[in-house]
């Protein structure tokens, strides 16, 4: 199903899994850092595990428990309550600030940019990320990202499923929800978008988590599926 008959203007991108692997980045990053302090741990169980507190932060702030907090905030607070785990009970300020500040070094998947630079030449592309705009910035130039604007939530005020995240980013590219398509590799990102009007497209991610522990499909209805984004970038006629 080509872009022209969908109707699509715009096309939003979840980020974290989707376009960058952040496993074996946050493994990668954690180890220099803790590794020059004489840390040995399980790096990649490591970054499982600060990974593993992201929805239950969100979800604080989804309740109305917390007010709404930056990513990157949110991030600190989930590895200051998970490092006991690994035996980083003492870890200073200025150490903590330097691991949340990891989340800033992830590595695009390898056909990410390209495939975005072709899509731009027919679409509006942003981050539609429950990322903060200084991480979203620094992804970007890390990574040659070259996108038409940041939104997400920072902008909506609010994190991904709520309704605002989706349709915040519609109102800021002055768009009806049905010309927008949002693109992630997790099928519950997609449902809620689409419940929300906009048209959805899959990226096959199996190894996000590890080894097959990912998505190799989308598990709902979708517009359109690919192998990787550049094989999604085929299909929409780019």
């Amino acid at each position: 199903m080509q872009a022209p008959v969908l109707g699509v203007k715009a096309l939003f991108f979840d980020v974290f899994g989707t376009l960058v692997d952040w496993r074996t980045s946050v493994a990668r990053e954690s180890e220099k850092i803790l590794g020059a302090l004489g840390f040995d741990l399980d790096w990649l169980a490591f970054a499982d595990a600060w990974r593993g507190e992201y929805q239950p932060g969100m979800e604080e702030v989804r309740s109305g428990r917390l007010p709404f907090s930056k990513l990157d905030v949110l991030h600190r607070a989930n590895l200051v309550r998970m490092a006991p785990r690994f035996g980083l009970e003492n870890l200073s300020d200025e150490v903590l600030d330097d691991l949340t500040l990891v989340w800033h070094r992830l590595d695009a998947w390898t056909e990410v940019p390209g495939a975005l630079t072709r899509l731009k030449t027919q679409f509006r592309i942003a981050p539609v990320s429950n990322g903060n705009i200084s991480l979203m910035v620094d992804l970007a130039r890390r990574n040659g990202l070259p996108w038409d604007a940041i939104l997400g939530a920072e902008i909506a005020g609010d994190y991904k499923p709520k309704r605002q995240v989706y349709l915040a980013a519609c109102a800021a590219f002055d768009l009806e929800p049905r010309q927008c398509m949002m693109v992630a590799a997790h099928s519950s990102d997609l449902a809620a978008a689409a419940a929300c009007g906009l048209r959805t497209g899959h990226i096959a991610r199996p190894n996000e988590n590890g080894p097959g522990k990912g998505e190799a499909s989308p598990s709902v209805p979708v517009d359109v599926a690919g192998s990787d984004l550049a094989d999604l970038a085929g299909k929409l006629g780019v």
